[in-house]
């Protein structure tokens, strides 16, 4: 699979009136250079921004455009910006582009990054205007190496064209904006974890309060942004609240347009620009072609591998957070996975959570300990070796590690995906259990507390 591959010509027409993330892109998968983005209309939003709008005005926009955070927890992207001080005698802030996309089957930032870098530094451009934010980084996965190379010709361009650094179009406004490329963790994608990365400290989220807005980095009011988050920003400023909102379907509660794709066994594994609200099964059997000859679809996750499974009957849900969030599980980066009925769900399992248990920070007991104790577990029981209890332990390690037990949310998301397929697959774990000797005792009914 390519990044370029949006799907087949003739049935994917994107325009500026409908694929605002997307239209600019190049049949032939290469950047957009700052010549070729200025003759599509870029840094016009930019320039609109600067030249008639004040710095409230913007943030307002955001904020009623319904934007909202594009990296997985979805929180308003207006509202995060209002949170930022109004205290004028603060004059260092900082923007931070989140851009550690490490979540296993994503990629969307990747192609912004590689294809289209001026739409991401237009987007931070127009933010640090309405935040006031003097400098930015843009936090780059270290591996993402092509992207590295584009934003970095990207920067140096919009320097010599006087759209970074002093005195930005003619306004008394400075923007500085640099590139820095990570050391390779998925913490980092918690954004106070990618604050003290960039500070250069070991990478495990902060206490929250205080949020980064009131201390970030260095101390300082920081706002952070996923990649395709502030790519949104230009088309909003540009085109209005109104243009914004028509873009999604009818019954989504979301706005505008996401990045979405499928990966596995499917005929036309991919990335589309689609609108928030068209079903799992548009983007499944339309884009994604279904599955390839000889496959069958046992499950599939909806957006990244910290989201839990669903079943193929789920597939007419809405893609948007309320929407998956009605059969059970979260929208999160919008990247589904196709699972093939040729995969045994306990060395699925098994492989995520060692990948989980690696990607801890180490910093709190349950995740540290927990997600160690279900890779043990599972490995048990992927070689026929589990014990009795051994489910039901699991299914508490997925208790223990949920939502609000832990520093942060890597451990829920963590054990989402094993509690749906214990939910749904029980049948193949209990396979693993190994059968009890006639000469082993039965074991001792366990000791419950407050029973």
């Amino acid at each position: 699979m390519t990044l370029t591959s949006f799907g087949p010509a003739n049935r994917i027409k994107r325009s500026a009136e409908t694929h605002p993330l997307t239209w600019r892109l190049r049949d032939d998968g290469e950047a957009v250079w700052l010549d070729e983005y200025q003759a599509k209309n870029g840094y016009a939003a930019a320039r609109k921004a600067f030249a008639d709008m004040a710095q409230d005005d913007i943030v307002q926009t955001v904020k009623d455009s319904g934007l909202k955070g594009r990296g997985g927890a979805g929180f308003p992207t207006g509202v995060k910006w209002g949170l930022m001080p109004k205290d004028e005698s603060i004059n260092i802030r900082y923007l931070l582009c989140n851009a550690d996309e490490m979540e296993p089957n994503t990629w969307k930032d990747r192609m912004l990054m590689e294809q289209l870098p001026h739409l991401l530094i237009e987007g931070m451009l127009i933010s640090a205007r309405a935040l006031k934010t003097y400098r930015g980084y843009i936090f780059l996965r270290g591996e993402y190496t092509t992207a590295a190379k584009h934003l970095n010709r990207a920067v140096e361009e919009a320097k010599a064209a006087g759209l970074l650094g002093k005195n930005i179009l003619g306004s008394g406004f400075d923007f500085e904006l640099f590139v820095h490329t990570g050391a390779g963790r998925y913490i980092c994608g918690e954004e106070t974890a990618l604050i003290n990365s960039l500070e250069g400290r070991r990478a495990n989220p902060r206490s929250k309060p205080p949020f980064p807005a009131a201390v970030g980095v260095w101390g300082k009011p920081t706002c952070v942004n996923n990649v395709e988050t502030l790519c949104n920003v230009p088309a909003i400023i540009a085109d209005g609240v109104d243009w914004y909102k028509s873009l999604a379907r009818e019954g989504s509660e979301d706005m505008g347009t996401k990045l979405m794709g499928f990966s596995g066994k499917v005929k036309n594994p991919g990335l589309w620009e689609l609108p928030f609200g068209v079903t799992g099964r548009e983007l499944f059997e339309d884009y994604a072609g279904g599955m390839r000859d000889g496959y069958k679809l046992k499950c599939w996750q909806p957006g990244g591998a910290g989201t839990g499974f669903l079943l193929p009957e789920h597939l007419d849900a809405q893609m948007y957070a309320g929407g998956i969030a009605k059969v059970g599980t979260r929208m999160g980066t919008g990247l589904a996975m196709a699972v093939d009925d040729s995969v045994n769900m306990v060395s699925l399992l098994r492989n995520m959570e060692q990948f989980f248990a690696r990607e801890s920070c180490g910093f709190c007991t349950p995740c540290r300990d927990g997600l160690p104790w279900s890779v043990k577990l599972l490995m048990a029981i992927e070689q026929g070796k589990g014990q009795p209890g051994d489910i039901e332990t699991l299914l508490g390690l997925v208790g223990f590690l949920g939502p609000g037990k832990t520093f942060c949310a890597h451990a829920p998301g963590a054990v989402e995906p094993l509690g749906s397929a214990i939910k749904y697959f029980r049948h193949e774990f209990e396979a693993g259990i190994a059968p009890v000797s006639a000469a082993v005792p039965p074991l001792a009914r366990p000791i419950v507390v407050g029973a």
